[in-house]
C-alpha cells in the first residue's frame, strides 16, 4: 500500500550521501567543461539529479513487491531494448550503446538493463531459492543472464558486461550458492583466464575488438604497449598533482592537466582524475567515504529487509555501486585495465544518474519495511 510506512526507517543517511556525490559530480563536470562545447552538460545532469531524486522518492514509497510481480515485463523490456540497439541504436565511438525514445530523448538502455537484472534476479532467487544448487537450474539461470549479457557484448560494451558479472556473482552467492559450486568455478576459471591471456596476444578471442585487447594487453605488459597506457598515465599524473589539497575547482593554470587537453572523457570515465586533480587528496578520501557509506546504509537495510527479494534488492544495488565505483576509480589510478564505466551519481549522464537513483528508490522502500526483530 501507499505511504503505509513508518517515517522514522526511511534511509536519510543513503538520500544526502547519493545527493552529496551528485553535487560533487554537477561541480567537477562544470570544472571539466569550462570553455569547451560541452558546457550545456552540467544543465542536463541538474536536470538529471532533479528527475533521479523525483524517481527515487515515488519509488520509495512503492511496495517493491508491487515491482517484483512485474519483474518478467521489466525482464522482456530489457532484452527488447538491447535488441532495438542492436538494430537501431545510435553509434558514437565505434559502439552502437544508445537509443531515441519519444519525449525522453536519447538513453543507454544497458544502464537501466543493470537495475532491472538486479529486480528480476531477486525475485527468481526467491521464489527457487531451494533449487539454487541444482544443475538444472543453474542451467537455465545462465541462459537467462547470458542472452542480456550477449546482447551487451555485441554493442560492444566489455565493461558493463563485467559489471553484470560482478552483480550476478554476488547476489547468487547472497542467494545461497553452495561453495562448492564457488570453489568449483575458481578452479575451472584460473586455467581458463591462463589460456585467454594467451590467445589475447595471438588476438585469438573473437568476442574481443582489437582496442579492447589491447588495453588488456598493455595492463599486463606495460613497457610494450606505452602508447595504450597514455590516458591512465596522465591520469595518474593528474590525480598526484592534486597533493593534499588540490588546485582548487575552475583553476586555469597552465601546470594544469585538465586544460592541457591530456585527458580524454574527463567528465566520464576519467572523472575522478579532475577530483584528484582540484580537490586532492582529501576531497577523493570524501567521495571515497561517501561511496563507503552509500554502501554500507544499502547493505543495512539487506541486513535488516523483511524477505529474500528484498535482501538481495538491497545486495544487489550495493554490489553494483561498490563493483562500479572501485572500478572506475581503478582505471583512473591504473590498478585495471583502461574501460569505459561512469563514477555512479558523479560522472556525466543522465542514462546512468537516474538509472541509479531508480535502484535507490527501491533499496529505500526495502528500508521502509524492515522485519519486525528491527522494530
Amino acid at each position: 500500500m501507499f505511504f503505509d510506512y513508518k517515517l522514522r526507517y526511511f534511509r536519510f543517511g543513503l538520500v544526502i550521501c547519493t545527493l552529496a556525490l551528485s553535487v560533487i559530480g554537477v561541480l567537477v563536470i562544470r570544472s571539466a567543461s569550462a570553455g569547451s562545447l560541452e558546457e550545456g552538460r552540467v544543465a542536463r545532469q541538474m536536470i538529471g539529479i532533479g528527475a533521479g531524486l523525483t524517481i527515487a522518492l515515488i519509488l520509495s514509497l512503492i511496495d517493491y513487491h508491487r515491482i517484483l510481480n512485474i519483474c518478467v515485463i521489466i525482464y522482456l523490456a530489457c532484452i527488447g531494448l538491447l535488441v532495438w540497439v542492436l538494430i537501431n541504436g545510435v553509434m558514437r565511438g565505434g559502439a552502437t550503446r544508445w537509443v531515441v525514445l519519444p519525449v525522453l530523448g536519447q538513453l543507454q538502455p544497458s544502464e537501466f538493463t543493470k537495475i532491472g537484472l538486479i529486480i528480476f534476479f531477486s525475485w527468481y532467487f526467491d521464489r527457487y531459492q531451494e533449487k539454487i544448487n541444482q544443475v538444472s537450474f543453474l542451467v537455465v539461470t545462465a541462459a537467462l543472464f547470458g542472452l542480456p549479457l550477449l546482447l551487451i557484448l555485441a554493442e560492444p560494451n566489455l565493461s558493463t558486461s563485467l559489471i553484470l558479472v560482478m552483480i550476478f556473482s554476488v547476489m547468487i552467492f547472497a542467494a545461497g550458492l553452495s561453495y562448492k559450486w564457488i570453489f568449483g568455478a575458481i578452479a575451472v576459471l584460473a586455467p581458463v583466464a591462463a589460456i585467454f591471456i594467451y590467445l589475447l596476444q595471438y588476438e585469438m578471442i573473437p568476442f574481443l575488438r582489437g582496442y579492447q585487447a589491447q588495453r588488456i594487453l598493455s595492463f599486463i605488459n606495460p613497457a610494450k604497449y606505452q602508447d595504450a597506457n597514455l590516458q591512465q598515465d596522465n591520469s595518474v599524473m593528474a590525480i598526484g598533482s592534486g597533493q593534499l589539497w588540490g588546485k582548487g575547482l575552475n583553476n586555469t593554470t597552465i601546470a594544469s592537466v585538465k586544460n592541457g587537453n591530456f585527458l580524454s572523457e574527463e567528465s566520464t570515465d576519467f572523472i575522478f582524475a579532475i577530483i584528484g586533480e582540484e580537490l586532492g587528496f582529501v576531497g577523493s578520501l570524501v567521495v571515497l567515504g561517501l561511496f563507503l557509506l552509500v554502501i554500507y546504509e544499502c547493505l543495512l537495510a539487506a541486513r535488516r529487509a523483511k524477505d529474500v527479494s528484498g535482501k538481495l534488492l538491497c545486495t544487489g544495488m550495493a554490489a553494483l555501486i561498490g563493483c562500479q565505483s572501485f572500478s572506475n576509480i581503478a582505471v583512473a589510478t591504473k590498478l585495471f585495465p583502461n574501460t569505459g564505466l561512469p563514477l555512479p551519481f558523479i560522472s556525466y549522464g543522465v542514462s546512468s544518474l537516474i538509472s541509479m537513483y531508480l535502484g535507490m528508490g527501491i533499496v529505500l522502500n526495502v528500508g521502509l519495511q524492515r522485519k519486525s526483530a528491527y522494530d
